[in-house]
């Protein structure tokens, strides 16, 4: 009815660009069921039931937190041009946007809304990548709540914001390699240290046990279902369809990605005499985490070779983690954190000062300029955005430990957090004959 009008060229436009960004943003929010099946796939089946039922749960959580507090924090626009506007948002608490758009507007602001939404889930699902096994329900409920009001929106507000100071100093993270990746990795950091180990995880000696995930299958299906979701990640970021250059940027999220998976497996079969599937997984989703922040910045041959130095660092990054005992059982550090690092410094090297001016964001790194400037401001922005994250939660969760406790019993952790919180099976009839046989 609305066509039969003679919309004009601009709402036309607008009808397009909607459709591309609600899609994409359906896309972001089905990889929840990724993380599903990564989280439980790559821990043990006494606990895959929870861990699929708190993803789902905390995905509502986080909605309604997000709406309530987050959005406004991240692009709340009530003190534009003054001080605070830099630090922090302020505007459109509890979010109620305009049933339609108006003529000329480029995207509707419940849309927006709905993509920025899934953005802050995915940084949340990576959070709990150093909860996974060992932490109480009611930590995952009170942490969601901190986390999306108080630690993911400010770093959103910094980069994305067109208030955020360290948007207003160039700082190019296309789609969330920091703002995204590695504030979810820092927090899962703060959770896994003081959590500590899975029982049984580490030796007295300091030597490591392999505790293996009950499902590789889901562990590969659960990459796939990620892979395919990371291009509404980065080409959705684009927020239109414009001229086509959505296109560029999945072109590129796919050479990234590509790079990372080979390069993994290549590493891990040169180092061990085995090809490693879990590596090889990891080392895709390195070089998707890695490609996030450069996307929309660079040649399709720096995309390769991000993606491929990403899978090469993932696998480093992971034994480190292991020989300092830190027990992180879906590679979160690795995957998102080391990778998210190095994705958002590839900028500073890489970055072209033609793709920079299209955007209007920071220049080209040091390859196509000669100029260090745009790797310094990289870097700034990973150390401050690091220090925020660090010590907000390692604060937030330090006290949540000493009021409520993070961890559940010995006794609980053995039996499994299925039945121990519960009260149920994920697979109940393996468990059932387990059971018998013992």
């Amino acid at each position: 009815m609305a066509f039969a009008d003679d919309p004009s060229a601009a709402t036309l436009n607008m009808g397009l660009n909607s459709i591309w960004v609600l899609v994409a943003a359906i896309l972001v929010i089905l990889m929840q069921g990724g993380f599903i099946l990564l989280e439980s796939g790559s821990t043990r089946m006494k606990n895959a039931g929870h861990i699929a039922g708190k993803t789902v749960f905390t995905l509502g959580l986080c909605t309604l937190i997000y709406w309530a507090i987050g959005y406004a924090f991240a692009f709340g626009a009530d003190n534009t041009g003054t001080a605070i506007s830099n630090i922090i948002g302020s505007g459109d608490f509890f979010f109620s946007p305009d049933k339609a758009a108006g003529d000329g507007v480029g995207l509707p602001p419940a849309i927006f809304f709905t993509f920025q939404l899934a953005f802050a889930a995915v940084s949340l699902s990576i959070a709990w990548g150093g909860f996974a096994e060992r932490a109480k329900l009611s930590a995952y409920l009170v942490f969601t709540v901190l986390f999306t009001a108080l630690i993911y929106p400010v770093i959103a507000h910094w980069i994305w914001s067109s208030d955020g100071w360290l948007f207003s100093k160039g700082a190019q993270d296309y789609a969330g390699s920091t703002v995204v990746h590695l504030t979810g990795a820092i927090a899962a950091f703060a959770a896994t240290v003081l959590l500590k180990p899975r029982i049984g995880r580490f030796n007295k000696d300091g030597s490591a046990n392999e505790i293996l995930g009950h499902n590789q299958v889901f562990g590969a299906l659960s990459v796939l279902i990620l892979w395919v979701g990371w291009f509404g990640f980065n080409a959705g970021s684009a927020l239109g369809v414009g001229d086509g250059f959505f296109g560029y940027v999945a072109f590129n999220t796919q050479l990234g990605a590509a790079g990372g998976a080979v390069a993994a497996l290549l590493i891990s079969w040169l180092m061990n005499g085995k090809a490693d599937i879990t590596t090889t997984l990891n080392g895709a989703l390195a070089g998707l985490v890695a490609i996030t922040a450069t996307c929309a910045f660079v040649e399709p041959w720096a995309a390769v070779v991000i993606g491929l130095l990403a899978g090469v660092l993932v696998y480093f990054s992971a034994k480190f983690f292991e020989k300092i005992k830190v027990d992180d059982p879906i590679f979160a550090l690795s995957v998102h954190g080391a990778a998210g690092i190095w994705g958002t410094l590839a900028n500073g090297i890489f970055a072209t000062d033609e793709l920079a001016k299209k955007l209007g964001v920071g220049q080209g790194g040091i390859i196509d300029t000669g100029n260090w400037h745009q790797l310094w401001v990289q870097l700034e922005s990973v150390v401050v955005c690091g220090a925020y994250v660090l010590i907000a939660s390692f604060l937030l969760l330090g006290i949540m430990k000493v009021v409520m406790g993070l961890r559940v019993t010995e006794e609980q952790e053995i039996i499994g957090l299925d039945l121990s919180e519960h009260g149920t099976f994920g697979y109940p009839e393996q468990m059932k004959k387990a059971q018998q046989t013992m």
